[in-house]
């Protein structure tokens, strides 16, 4: 019989621990956290589990410029707020099924064991996968290729295009360093504290550090190292799942994904189907949400051009 630290183990989720109930609390915290430990981006956000589908998470905060003189044995009246808000979440279902024939398990070279390295790389995908929604989704995407995907869920890149600061770099020939600075320009001065973060592509940054390098044999000079990994003094966070034609700023604590407790992780070889067909069915289910704490403190540059265009 299944065992809850059969599912909660470091080590990757197994055939052995699939099961046809749900996850508790704990279990549902420690499939998310190896579901993503292997993404960057995803280790760096909140992630917020749920009771309820639909909600709200508080926001709380104090104004700037609170303190007061003070004057002895004398008491004016003045008190400090407390700001409060809130941001809605409303989580979507998703699923994530596969299945293996038994012909496969028996000819396999690696037997049983293929069952548990599938398992692995179906549940490592779903951290990918998700984060891509987080980033990428797009309710009203069109229709064509990923658009089953897309369409599941509203990401951070649409909800900051629609209600953050944008910077278009359409016109800009290319990538520059006052692309990035033009773009920091746009965010109000108090979320500039040191916790924001460029999120970018791998490719971007590469082509970042290219355009650096060129500047050099171009224009002669230096380069500070600390440009290459930081314009504008803030650092760059990497990240597979964004596209190379823009790129992110904000605080990664500001990003959140919202969750329930409500998972599942299936697997079933019973049944008339499953019997004539000889094959083994496995299902994990799950919902969320990506939601942004702060609107105000995200930018998003847009539009940006290749190198190669800023390149003699």
């Amino acid at each position: 019989m299944t065992v809850n630290k059969d599912i909660i183990e470091k080590a990757a989720i197994t055939t052995s621990s699939l099961t046809a109930g749900l996850l508790n609390p704990e279990q549902s915290k420690q499939f998310l956290k190896q579901a993503f430990e292997s993404t960057p981006l995803m280790n760096a956000i909140r992630h917020e589990i749920r009771k309820a589908r639909t909600g709200e998470i508080d926001k709380i905060g104090i104004a700037r410029r609170i303190l007061r003189k003070k004057t002895e044995n004398t008491d004016d009246d003045y008190r400090a707020g407390v700001d409060t808000s809130k941001v809605e979440y409303a989580t979507t279902a998703v699923r994530l099924p596969w299945e293996i024939t038994g012909e496969t398990l028996r000819e396999n070279i690696e037997g049983t064991g293929y069952e548990s390295v599938v398992a692995d790389l179906m549940s490592r995908q779903v951290g990918i996968d998700l984060e891509d929604l987080s980033i990428n989704g797009d309710e009203d995407a069109s229709p064509g290729e990923d658009y089953d995907f897309l369409k599941i869920n509203d990401g951070w890149i649409k909800q900051i295009g629609e209600g953050g600061h944008v910077y278009d770099a359409t016109d800009a020939g290319g990538m520059s360093i006052e692309m990035f600075y033009k773009a920091l320009g746009e965010l109000p001065n108090k979320y500039n504290n040191g916790k924001l973060r460029w999120i970018m592509s791998p490719r971007r940054s590469q082509e970042w550090e290219m355009y650096l390098l060129n500047q050099v044999i171009t224009a002669g000079g230096s380069v500070p190292d600390s440009l290459y990994d930081s314009p504008a003094k803030i650092p760059v966070l990497t990240c597979a799942n964004m596209p190379d034609d823009k790129i992110l700023l904000t605080d990664p604590k500001n990003l959140i994904t919202i969750h329930t407790y409500d998972m599942q992780i299936r697997k079933t070889n019973e049944g008339k189907e499953a019997v004539m067909k000889d094959v083994i069915y496995y299902v994990i289910h799950l919902d969320f949400d990506p939601v942004i704490e702060e609107l105000d403190a995200t930018a998003i540059i847009k539009g940006i051009g290749g190198v190669t265009n800023d390149t003699p």
